[in-house]
């Protein structure tokens, strides 16, 4: 909290089986970017590699490597200050988190707001080391078998379907999913492209 510049002001006790962390957080936006903006032919960059669903999924069943949970924890405990001020610094046109709804949820959402749609390289996406293993080993929360449900009817063309399962794994503290004017490069990896229509068209390569 400190390191992203935070006060604590309050807070509340629960008892419960497993710890639990949360916070409502109050604020200033100095300049707010949505998820709204993405324009034809940006290209689309992810922060973070994706799989924390299913590694903390494994760990919660006694299936997780302890390097595997490291790699996740540290990912999970690196904040999006420094990616979002370079995306804000290179004229990011949209923006959004990638938590709950999985990366292709989210991308969606941005896709919807925008009224534009987008090509995606599955496998230019990375992955948590281990995530791929864990999931086909069955580890797959029900979050993440939600998503999967839920945004199957708006993909278009095909890919294994187990990194089809990461795409769609619900995350804990994920990464940033921008799109950037072409001909931006911030050292991210380029998943995919924003493209005219309202289509997720999924294309290996």
């Amino acid at each position: 909290m400190a390191e992203a510049g935070c006060t604590i002001v309050g807070g509340h006790s629960i008892d419960a089986p497993e710890p639990w962390y949360g916070f409502a957080v109050t604020g200033l936006v100095d300049r707010p970017i949505t998820n709204a903006g993405a324009q034809v032919g940006d290209l689309l960059v992810l922060t973070k590699p994706i799989g924390t669903g299913v590694i903390t999924t494994a760990l919660k069943e006694g299936n997780c490597p302890p390097e595997v949970l490291a790699e996740a924890v540290e990912s999970m405990t690196t904040l999006n200050a420094a990616s979002a001020a370079s995306l804000i610094a290179l004229g990011v046109h949209a923006v959004t988190d990638v938590t709950g709804f999985g990366l292709l949820g989210h991308l969606v959402e941005m896709l919807d707001a925008s009224s534009v749609g987008a090509v995606l390289d599955p496998g230019a996406v990375p992955l948590l080391p281990g995530a791929r293993e864990l999931c086909a080993a069955g580890a797959y929360p029900g979050g993440s078998r939600r998503n999967l449900t839920a945004i199957r009817p708006r993909l278009v063309g095909d890919t294994d379907e187990i990194i089809l399962r990461l795409l769609a794994d619900a995350q804990t503290s994920g990464g940033l999913v921008a799109a950037l004017p072409p001909g931006t490069s911030i050292g991210y990896p380029v998943i995919g492209r924003v493209v005219a229509g309202g289509e997720l068209t999924l294309v290996s390569g």
